[in-house]
């Protein structure tokens, strides 16, 4: 199923339908502002400054379900995103992304695409990379750096 066909709450709580980034490669990352992993979001921000004017769109979605690392509200989290980061692409509302309260995009992810250890995140920074179609082309694990998948965005883009 195309991701285009899934809605998601802003941090503001408004509905926004997937289908606005139609026609664009998406990567989609769940995120956290207390994990290790947190210097990321500069990486994606590179990838967003360098390919979205060639039809890339960042897509965060927080999730606070591995170690406690995102307890901060959704406005929290916007102001830790831009003033730590200067993020600059969108940033969702807080979500699950496993177990039952998994939200129907990440449902939908983790069922096209399982990693070396079954289905499930396995923690903070997982990349799904979407086609201008809205397929899922690959899933890379939280350790792989934003940079490492410039090669593929390109191909995409392309």
């Amino acid at each position: 199923m195309s991701v285009y066909t899934f809605e998601a709450s802003d941090a503001r709580g408004s509905i926004v339908a997937l289908s606005a980034y139609q026609g664009k490669v998406v990567l989609i990352v769940n995120t956290a502002s207390q994990c290790g992993l947190t210097p990321q979001y500069a990486g994606l921000q590179e990838l967003y400054t360098s390919y979205k004017d060639k039809g890339l769109e960042i897509l965060a979605f927080p999730c606070d379900q591995f170690g406690h690392q995102e307890p901060g509200t959704n406005d929290e989290i916007q102001q830790f995103c831009q003033v730590n980061y200067g993020v600059t692409f969108p940033v969702f509302a807080k979500i699950e992304v496993n177990g039952p309260g998994a939200h129907p995009l990440y449902q939908n992810l983790t069922a096209q695409k399982q990693s070396p250890n079954g289905p499930a995140i396995q923690w903070n920074f997982t990349k799904f990379l979407i086609d201008r179609a809205g397929n899922l082309v690959e899933r890379r694990l939280p350790t792989v750096k934003p940079a490492e998948l410039a090669p593929t965005i390109e191909q995409l883009l392309a």
